[in-house]
């Protein structure tokens, strides 16, 4: 019987100035303690990172988030319930969220959004759908009063997500993390100014159209990611990511748009300062 090969362990990706991580979760990667913190932003900025958005999916992780920004000069926080967790936001969690939303910290509301997949598959882990509509538009509200970005999760929730969008109030800034939708959605959300941020999945070689995607993008509409410790890029799929290798998936996009990846740091490095406020 072959015995399997053994995976390679992740390295950064060559070192590249300037690089940016619109969307992590830092105490999803065990980054708990201000030590904790230090040493996971020490070993991105070693591989060219300049900032981090680190982010909760729930008012526990929220909390840790913002903590973090408040612990590295580096790190930014986005704070909300995500939408598999939306019965979660309850009274005491609005009352806080919004106070988290008002700190200077936190740049972002998310990430707040649809997903059915989990409805699909095993809805005794999520949330119902109305209940999550409800959720994201409150959180859609608390954008737009905070003056923050609004950063989306959206898995298998297109009609859904740009429906709710269009009928709500707008904020200045919608960002769409870890952008997995079809082309014709990626249009639609380019054309209503929207910012698509693209994480590892772009690196694997079945998402051709994904990354066809990322042509689409004009400057200004275009950041990257990590979701670490999820979406691990190629050709480390299945370990567990963090924002130090985003320079993989750098390297990809930069390729898609026929650019230099110091271009493409660059051109994120800006879009980031201004969808953030930062």
């Amino acid at each position: 019987m072959s015995k399997k090969k053994p995976r390679p362990t992740p390295v950064p990706a060559e070192r590249v100035a300037g690089l940016i991580d619109a969307h992590t979760h830092l105490a999803s990667a065990k980054a708990r303690t201000k030590e904790d913190v230090d040493a996971m932003v020490k070993r991105a900025v070693d591989a060219g990172v300049e900032r981090v958005c680190t982010v909760g999916d729930g008012l526990d992780e929220a909390e840790l988030a913002l903590h973090a920004a408040h612990f590295n000069e580096r790190v930014f926080a986005a704070c909300a319930i995500h939408p598999t967790r939306a019965g979660e936001l309850d009274e005491a969690a609005r009352t806080r969220l919004a106070e988290m939303a008002a700190d200077e910290r936190c740049v972002a509301v998310g990430e707040t959004g649809i997903d059915t997949y989990w409805i699909k598959h095993d809805p005794d882990r999520t949330a119902p759908l109305d209940v999550q509509e409800e959720a994201f538009r409150w959180h859609i509200q608390l954008a737009v009063d905070s003056g923050k970005a609004l950063m989306i999760h959206n898995r298998e929730g297109d009609e859904e997500m740009m429906r709710i969008l269009a009928d709500s109030p707008q904020p200045e800034h919608v960002m769409l993390h870890c952008f997995s939708s079809p082309l014709d959605v990626a249009r639609q959300a380019i054309e209503r100014g929207y910012v698509l941020s693209f994480a590892g999945n772009v690196t694997f070689k079945r998402n051709d159209e994904l990354r066809e995607a990322v042509g689409l993008a004009p400057v200004g509409q275009l950041l990257i990611e990590t979701d670490a410790p999820y979406m691990t890029p190629e050709p480390f799929r299945g370990a567990r990511n963090e924002p130090s290798l985003i320079g993989h998936t750098a390297k990809v996009v930069a390729e898609a748009r026929g650019m230099a990846v110091e271009d493409l740091a660059e051109e994120v490095h800006g879009t980031f300062r201004r969808v953030f406020g930062v």
